[in-house]
């Protein structure tokens, strides 16, 4: 093959050393040939000899431009020390394939794909730098970024409209894209967080003490904590993230060692944060003791279960409980409707009808408005029962299935769309959601506080508040059995002698879930419900028995033994002791007997009487 043949046709990712193999070949060849094709740089070539053949272009292989094969050491270096294709401006890559022979004058070739550049680090790399209309990897990566990012910021952001929305609704879930940054932009919690309060001081001040965040699922736990790490970043204090879900005794006391080398060597303070700590059991929760008592780290704990019971008492002796409550109504609603004027959604009130004019619908828009009535967002607030998060999922959820039927099916026969855009309804939200989102946990506090609320609600005969509070436990997912054995025992402990068959309604309610189970039970349990609610009340037995359990409680020394004349006699030794002797069989007696059924030292106590405290 002549030297004027060879090409430089290295794909991507050939480097420097593809290239300085290339041109150490390409120089042997040379003078192999008695030509000089390649020579050092800034030494000009030799001119060539009358009557040679036209010297052939060599392709680059960094920006795949063609060049005389003397011009291509130097350009190659310029290139490579750039780190980008276009070495020189205005120039753009030749619309042409590699190939092995130089293409006939006046042929044409198809145009060249697209080719990554090698020093391209950006997301878009995927167009080659020259292209028509398009720009460099990296500046296109960093403007898709930041379009991701600009239109959901709580209070800031361009809005966004109809093919935007769907972008924006891809990826993260919504309640995760939308959580706040600020104190100024946090939502709810104005007992904890309001102004003036300690909490808020402490925190703008950046004088974070250790905290138990205790509250339901989406009160914003996370939230605050996402807070503070931005808040730490201000006075370059560390911020560790771990769940005890995942973490394991080891990844803390890692943590904790960097934490002591940190304070050590720079002075810097560092906060962790472990989210649903209540996984972590005793001895886990001990590891932290020495630390958060010395300083070297500043814990801030997320549970939704009580502390009380799920978090070492130690422990909590060093932190600060903070009870975070689930978000009001109105909390819910402004929480909705930052979401949807981030998401470039139209609220329609009761009488407005969608005008497409008014969010703007050229060419730089989307194919079709979106809007969402004012009633929905309502709704859906109501129905999220204060967890945040439940509420911008179903939003999201909502969304994504309208406008997914926007695309799939004309807008004059989709439903829930118009001529003028998508419309999302009440009733989208109500079928994105099915039903309401009940607050219950059958293993957690939630279970013991329903339970409760309805003992009181029968004993105080408030047969609705009874049937309320049984409906809550039952929607929730509560063992039917499980509360037929609470009514059980209601039966004898607050109705007892006042109506002594409410004992018999009880256990057939019991038998009666045993035998056919949820659904159908419900309605045998509400029915027991219903009758101990307007029963009559008496608590003489129970009130006696306690009285009883005190007595023993409180007496001191040996028990007195039972009397001879009560004690049985099977054996003629026993009877010799005395066993039964002196003992009147009533059943033999027409009139009332007098015989002493209590211990000697207990004679004449009654325990039905109140007893002083």
């Amino acid at each position: 093959m002549q030297p004027g043949s060879l090409r430089l046709l290295r794909p991507l990712g050939a480097g420097w050393a593809a290239a300085g193999a290339d041109y150490s070949s390409r120089r042997a060849a040379g003078a192999e040939g008695g030509r000089s094709r390649f020579l050092p740089r800034r030494c000009p070539p030799r001119e060539p000899m009358e009557g040679a053949e036209e010297e052939a272009a060599v392709r680059c292989p960094v920006c795949l431009r063609e060049l005389p094969g003397a011009l291509i050491n130097s350009h190659l270096d310029r290139c490579l020390q750039a780190g980008e294709g276009d070495a020189e401006r205005g120039w753009s890559p030749p619309s042409k394939k590699p190939r092995l022979a130089a293409a006939p004058s006046g042929e044409t070739t198809p145009a060249a794909a697209p080719v990554f550049s090698l020093f391209n680090k950006g997301r878009g790399g995927g167009q080659s730098p020259g292209a028509p209309g398009g720009r460099s990897g990296a500046g296109r990566g960093d403007a898709a970024e930041k379009a991701e990012e600009g239109g959901l910021a709580l209070g800031g952001g361009t809005a966004l409209r109809g093919a935007s929305v769907a972008q924006k609704l891809e990826g993260k879930p919504l309640a995760d894209r939308l959580r706040p940054d600020t104190l100024r932009d946090y939502v709810g919690q104005e007992r904890v967080l309001g102004a003036q309060t300690l909490l808020r001081s402490l925190l703008e001040s950046h004088e974070i003490p250790s905290l138990i965040l205790w509250g339901p699922p989406g009160c914003g736990k996370t939230t605050l904590a996402h807070i503070i790490a931005n808040s730490s970043k201000k006075t370059g204090t560390r911020f560790v993230t771990l769940s005890a879900t995942s973490a394991k005794t080891n990844d803390v006391r890692d943590v904790i060692s960097q934490a002591q080398n940190e304070k050590r060597l720079f002075k810097r303070k560092t906060i962790l944060f472990i989210d649903e700590i209540h996984r972590f059991n005793k001895s886990q929760q001990d590891t932290f003791l020495p630390h958060v008592e010395c300083g070297t780290v500043t814990l801030i704990g997320a549970t939704t279960e009580n502390p009380s019971f799920q978090v070492n008492a130690a422990l909590l002796s060093r932190c600060r409980v903070i009870v975070l409550e689930k978000l009001s109504a109105e909390a819910m609603e402004a929480i909705l409707m930052r979401a949807v004027r981030s998401l470039g959604v139209q609220v329609l009130g009761k009488d407005d009808q969608p005008d497409s004019s008014a969010t703007g619908s050229g060419s730089e828009s989307s194919e079709f408005p979106v809007y969402i009535e004012e009633k929905a967002l309502s709704t859906l607030a109501y129905l999220c029962d204060g967890d945040a998060r439940t509420g911008l999922n179903g939003l999201q959820l909502a969304l994504q299935a309208r406008l997914a039927a926007g695309k799939t099916t004309p807008l004059s026969t989709a439903k829930g769309c118009s001529a003028d855009g998508v419309v999302i309804t009440e009733e989208h939200v109500k079928e994105g959601l099915q039903r309401s989102h009940i607050l219950y946990d059958r293993a957690g506090e939630e279970h013991y506080n329903c339970i409760s609320a309805l003992h009181k609600s029968m004993r105080g005969s408030d047969e609705n508040a009874s049937l309320y509070w049984l409906a809550r436990m039952l929607e929730g997912g509560e063992d039917p059995l499980y509360v037929a054995r609470r009514l059980v025992r209601f039966a004898s402990e607050d109705i007892g002698l006042a109506d002594p068959l409410a004992l018999t309604q009880a256990v057939a309610a019991y038998q009666g879930c045993h035998f056919i189970g949820m659904p159908e039970c419900e309605v045998i349990l509400a029915q027991c419900v219903v009758y101990f609610a307007r029963a009559p009340k008496s608590i003489e037995v129970y009130r006696a028995y306690s009285n009883v359990k005190e007595c023993l409680r409180m007496h001191t020394g040996p028990l007195p033994p039972v009397p001879l004349h009560l004690r049985n006699a099977p054996t003629r030794l026993m009877k010799n002791l005395g066993y039964g002797k002196g003992y009147k069989y009533n059943p033999m007696y027409k009139e009332p007997v007098e015989q002493d059924y209590l211990p000697e030292e207990l004679k004449g106590t009654d325990f039905f009487k109140e007893q002083k405290t």
